[in-house]
């Protein structure tokens, strides 16, 4: 999906999503205090503009599309030391520096939580964290918002959702502990849970 189509429809009325996927990233920033992030599905961007450049040494970026991937690097060229790997999270392994913080938002939904869930956690650096949003069952409609967006429909067939407690439990069974959790309102009934996972 081109990237003004993605983000418009993120952005839409009906879907409202780009503000409180950012709002959730300056959370878990507030809570961990990294000098090193990584954002799993970095998209164009999107909630970058919330790190402090002095305070955050590293920042990395994990994508499945190139042309994501070039927007970033165009837009946040003041950020120091910002890494970008173009990755299928589901398909490949991947092989990147731990970092303080991983954040990954409406990742797991679109990718599995086999590979991908393996990859988040190798990136965990000793002590770190790792931030999780999952978009929660809506009271009624489908689970992608109806923007207009053709192409966000089709590409819904492949959107599946995770169950928050099933994520909880497989974290702590790989020595993570839950640490802080919030749940954010969207539009069409819909939620966002965030959960923040310290490795011991």
């Amino acid at each position: 999906m081109p990237l003004t189509d993605y983000e418009g429809h993120m952005r839409s009325p009906a879907v409202q999503q780009l503000d409180a996927l950012s709002d959730l990233f300056a959370e878990a920033l507030a809570v961990c205090h990294p000098a090193s992030v990584a954002i799993l599905g970095i998209a164009g961007g999107n909630g970058l503009e919330r790190l402090d450049p002095l305070a955050v040494q590293r920042a990395v970026g994990v994508d499945v599309n190139p042309e994501y991937l070039s927007a970033v690097q165009e837009r946040y060229t003041y950020l120091p030391r910002l890494e970008l790997h173009c990755i299928d999270l589901a398909e490949q392994a991947l092989n990147v520096q731990p970092v303080q913080l991983v954040h990954a938002a409406l990742i797991f939904e679109h990718a599995g939580t086999r590979l991908a869930l393996d990859n988040a956690v190798s990136l965990v650096a000793p002590g770190g964290a790792l931030s999780v949003v999952l978009q929660l069952p809506g009271e009624s409609g489908p689970n992608i918002g109806c923007s207009g967006c053709r192409l966000a429909q089709e590409l819904g067939s492949d959107f599946t959702l995770v169950d928050p407690e099933w994520l909880t439990a497989t974290m702590q069974s790989r020595g993570f502990t839950p640490v802080h959790h919030t749940i954010r309102p969207v539009p069409a009934g819909k939620r966002l849970w965030m959960t923040v996972f310290t490795r011991g």
